[in-house]
């Protein structure tokens, strides 16, 4: 599996996450609570917490805001009421669209998503529409120039933790997972220091659209925009090829 996990796209991402850092923050830290409410405030015991803390780190969250985001939600938890939805649809020229949202107002939501869609000349469609398109997989990136171990030595290590692929690119590495094996893959590599700009589950378009017509790209990228601004929102998944 090589060739669309562009770093040049994860640092793209990141440098508008810069950009609005206090919108991946909130992310998280709803993340964060909602693991703490289903697992408890030890990470040692919590999976899905040392998930969460991973994708935190790679988003540049100081450990003293993760360690006050896990406390605030330990002491309370009786009052965490976000939910996971969903939604599906198509934007221009057929782009396949997953939408993953947090939130605790799933009428709010649904209305900002489906307004997001519909400005971008897309629409919503039924769940199951676009997600067989995709590939639920966990997804680990690393920067070359973070990395001083051998190429081989990195991938014999990812190897043999669990994970099912590996591939280079010209300024990263890429390591790919069974999402029941991600966490034991990832947290081999931090046993080991590899520092991740990326370390998530995630959903891997199996194919990709090249968009052409100009209309079609200003739309989508719409739609885009408006999902990244939306705070419910926490993840959204494509097949565009950008």
């Amino acid at each position: 599996m090589s060739g669309h996990s562009k770093f040049a796209n994860i640092k793209h991402k990141k440098e508008k996450n810069d950009a609005a850092r206090g919108k991946i923050f909130t992310i998280i830290g709803r993340e964060i609570a909602v693991a703490v409410k289903e697992g408890g405030a030890d990470p040692a015991n919590n999976s899905r917490l040392r998930d969460v803390i991973a994708k935190a780190k790679a988003n540049n969250m100081p450990n003293d805001t993760i360690d006050r985001g896990i406390k605030k939600a330990a002491g309370n938890a009786g009052a965490v009421n976000y939910e996971y939805v969903s939604y599906e649809g198509y934007g221009p020229s057929g782009i396949a669209i997953i939408v993953d949202a947090l939130t605790d107002n799933k009428n709010r939501t649904a209305a900002n998503v489906r307004s997001a869609f519909t400005k971008g000349n897309g629409s919503v469609g039924t769940q199951g529409c676009v997600s067989y398109m995709f590939d639920k997989k966990g997804q680990i990136i690393i920067d070359r120039e973070e990395c001083d171990m051998d190429p081989d030595d990195l991938m014999m290590l990812a190897l043999d933790a669990g994970a099912e692929d590996f591939s280079e690119e010209e300024d990263s590495f890429e390591v790919i997972t069974d999402p029941d094996a991600f966490s034991q893959v990832r947290q081999a590599l931090e046993a080991e220091g590899i520092a991740m700009a990326q370390a998530e589950v995630t959903m891997i378009p199996q194919t990709y659209v090249t968009l052409t017509d100009e209309g079609d790209i200003k739309n989508l990228q719409k739609t885009l925009d408006l999902l990244d601004e939306d705070d419910d929102v926490q993840n959204v998944y494509h097949n565009w090829d950008e």
